[in-house]
């Protein structure tokens, strides 16, 4: 797997991985939910963090991870990849130029919360709503320096 620097030509691709991952983890969506996050993945999101992608060496890609400077506002791997270390290498990757860093988990999502827990994460607070106002707890997390 590489790991490199991601660019407006990833986004459709990226879209799909983030589709089929919330698709399988995210239950406590509705379909109207996800309907309404893509535009803003598409448009708003994707473009305005710092983005890397793990590839094949065909450069498909197969995750992705986006920073806003230490904070990881998203962290997406393509379902059939799940548990092969992507996630992590995606982490492990963006560890090397920043000495901590935060993320903000669905408290609905223990898959997530696990993965972080589990990497050293450790839960900093916990807020009932997420950014947008909605009933999606989240879970405030930090990795310690």
């Amino acid at each position: 797997m590489i790991i490199r620097k991601g660019n407006a030509a990833d986004h459709t691709q990226l879209l799909n991985i983030w589709l089929r991952a919330v698709q399988a983890t995210h239950d406590f969506l509705q379909p109207s939910d996800i309907e309404a996050l893509t535009p803003q993945l598409r448009d708003i999101y994707l473009p305005a963090v710092e983005l890397w992608v793990a590839v094949d060496t065909k450069n498909w890609p197969h995750g992705f991870i986006g920073l806003s400077d230490n904070h990881v506002e998203m962290l997406f791997v393509d379902p059939k990849q799940h548990g092969q270390g992507i996630g992590r290498a995606l982490l492990d990757h963006v560890r090397t130029s920043r000495a901590t860093l935060s993320v903000d988990v669905n408290e609905q999502n223990p898959q997530a919360a696990g993965f972080y827990l589990h990497y050293g994460f450790v839960q900093t607070g916990r807020s009932p709503l997420d950014g947008e106002e909605r009933p999606f707890p989240l879970l405030h997390m930090s990795l310690p320096e």
